[in-house]
């Protein structure tokens, strides 16, 4: 399991697809609301000039030396729902991304919120 604390000590560091290929630099931390474990991350991508945060779960990450591998392929990731580099993922979005990885979406019983960035 990837403890929130360890998730945090590798922003800045590239995010890799299953054969090493760099998908860009991890940028925040997401957690479950109702776990408080790491669910997910922003991944910063695109050219210099013209980036945005790519959403990417962390079931099934490998933290290595100066690395995440997400078990996702580059492409795939690319094309997932995002966010601009100062923007903030709106409520309303979340089971967007939950749906496009084929992952169950669970507000709170209230319609919390799923995802908290940390």
């Amino acid at each position: 399991m990837i403890h929130a604390a360890d998730v945090r000590e590798w922003r800045e560091h590239d995010v890799i697809d299953p054969r090493g290929r760099k998908i860009g630099t991890l940028e925040a931390v997401y957690v479950d609301t109702a776990t408080d474990e790491p669910a997910m991350v922003t991944v910063r991508t695109g050219l210099p000039t013209r980036q945005r945060l790519v959403f990417v779960p962390l079931d099934e990450a490998v933290l290595g030396p100066g690395y995440v591998r997400v078990p996702h392929a580059k492409g795939t990731v690319r094309k997932a729902p995002s966010i601009g580099t100062d923007d903030v993922l709106p409520a309303e979005r979340e089971e967007t991304i939950f749906r496009y990885y084929d992952m169950t979406y669970r507000p709170g019983v209230h319609g919390e919120r799923q995802l908290a960035r940390r």
